[in-house]
């Protein structure tokens, strides 16, 4: 049984002597020449990684169109990078030059390869949802879509490429919570001084009709929780990595100043995404510690945690609210607006999928918006399909879904294995590969009841716990030898 798991999270695959034996070698390095007589090649990591931090600093603030542009220019300096790569760090894995077991500060700074399984299985989603696009039944529109979801894989390539380097990776991590800071700063301002709702985003026959939902800058309730799922779990982590007082500080201000914007988004959809996350945070980090702690502690500190947290949420519901009834509303069924809007929207979905089972219908919100009409009740337009799982399956069918939910096998095995090594060798950075686990999974919870995944600000973190689970990936050839 385990070794049909490893076969299929591709555990076990040569993946680096695949890729020089295939003709897909050949498409690295025909542009070295020019690489090893430029000055900057000393600077090329730190360059993409400037590019990734532009991304997540200007991301919340400033239109879709610029974020676009960002994300062509971190797409095409990512080819830049690979054509003119010189392979040396691939020469060393297939030869086995860096096998011999390294210390700590060796090993933080050892360079994963730039090709890994979830680089794999990406290129496999991509490939399907290009053959969906080629066989939509509104060309022109998938192809916009397909598009948008190229840059994306490529922001994620160049994600994974330069946070191989823990400094970078920190810097990013840092960039991100910084700009997520003053999002959720702004939050908290219109909760206290109050704000213009943009649309109706709660029930107008509900206690909380008239109840104020912050947005920030994002514009949106729900895309606000979704963007700050991320921000909380890694500035959780962020307490335990960041070293000086004055920086544990900031990261304790930070986890109380997101908890608390996001709870006031009154997103039904975030709530679930955070509670799933914070979950599987306070399981990994039990685990992480759990080698240091007495036998007693081992047994009883999860159950604790996890008994704490859950009494602290029954004891909020209880006290407050509008929180208590906005909790309700999620059992209300057909009973609220929003349910009953979103229970309609899947209906119709359901019904493009039956028509559109093995291909679907192309990625995107605009092959969507030509389609869905079709199939839609009166009065319920809508975007998108409101859960991603629906998303998945219309834009790419069902060859497509199988491919998306083998990523994420691959990617959360990917990551436990590396948590694994990381926790052995004591390295602090397992604490950022923890918070983009825990941020995944929150991030699928939420997406599972929403659309907003399918947004920049949303969308690039998305590929950004992708693009950091695989930078700390190793062969496994590798983590034997390191771990003798």
């Amino acid at each position: 049984m385990n070794s049909v798991w490893q076969t299929l999270t591709l555990s076990t695959l040569p993946l680096q002597q695949w890729l020089n034996a295939s003709y897909v070698h050949y498409l690295v390095g025909p542009l070295r020449r020019w690489r090893r007589g430029s000055r900057l090649t000393q600077w090329a990591d730190e360059i993409g990684g400037a590019l990734v931090m532009l991304v997540f600093a200007l991301a919340p603030f400033v239109n879709n169109e610029l974020v676009a542009v960002l994300l062509a220019a971190c797409g095409a300096y990512w080819i830049l990078l690979t054509l003119s790569e010189d392979g040396q760090e691939s020469r060393q894995l297939e030869n086995g030059l860096a096998l011999a077991p390294t210390p700590l500060e060796t090993l933080r700074e050892r360079r994963t390869p730039l090709a890994t399984p979830i680089h794999l299985m990406v290129l496999l989603y991509w490939s399907a949802v290009s053959i969906a696009t080629a066989m939509s039944p509104v060309k022109k529109a998938a192809f916009v879509g397909w598009q948008k979801l190229t840059l994306y894989l490529l922001f994620f390539a160049l994600v994974a490429r330069v946070l191989r380097s823990p400094r970078i990776r920190a810097w990013v991590i840092t960039v991100y919570l910084l700009a997520a800071l003053a999002v959720s700063v702004y939050g908290l301002q219109q909760w206290f001084l109050g704000t213009t709702a943009l649309a109706t985003w709660v029930d107008p026959t509900s206690p909380l009709s008239k109840t104020t939902r912050v947005y920030s800058y994002l514009g949106n309730p729900n895309l606000l929780a979704g963007y700050l799922i991320p921000a909380i779990a890694f500035s959780v982590a962020a307490v335990f990595v960041w070293q000086s007082w004055m920086q544990k500080a900031l990261a304790a201000v930070m986890v109380i100043v997101n908890s608390t914007c996001l709870a006031l988004t009154f997103s039904r959809g975030g709530w679930i995404g955070i509670v799933v996350a914070v979950g599987v945070l306070l399981l990994l980090l039990a685990h992480w510690w759990s080698i240091y702690l007495p036998r007693f502690w081992r047994k009883w500190t999860l159950p604790i945690v996890l008994g704490t947290a859950a009494g602290v949420v029954v004891l909020a519901m209880v006290v407050v609210e509008p929180l208590r009834d906005r909790v309700g509303s999620m059992f209300a069924g057909r009973g609220d607006s929003s349910n009953n809007f979103r229970i309609n929207v899947w209906m119709s979905v359901i019904e493009m999928i039956k028509d559109h089972p093995i291909l679907g219908i192309g990625p995107g919100n605009v092959a969507f918006n030509k389609i869905y009409p079709l199939y839609m009740k009166a009065r319920y337009s809508a975007l998108s399909a409101y859960s991603i799982l629906l998303e998945v399956i219309l834009e790419a069918g069902i060859i497509g879904f199988t491919c998306f939910v083998w990523l994420l096998l691959v990617t959360i095995n990917q990551g436990w294995n590396a948590l694994q090594r990381l926790r052995q060798v004591g390295d602090r950075d397992g604490l950022w590969l923890i918070a983009a686990i825990a941020s995944l999974f929150g991030m699928i919870a939420h997406g599972l009841v929403d659309t907003v995944l399918y947004r920049p600000e949303v969308n690039t973190l998305w590929w950004l716990m992708f693009g950091m689970i695989a930078s700390f990936y190793m062969p496994k050839q590798l983590e034997v030898r390191s771990g003798e």
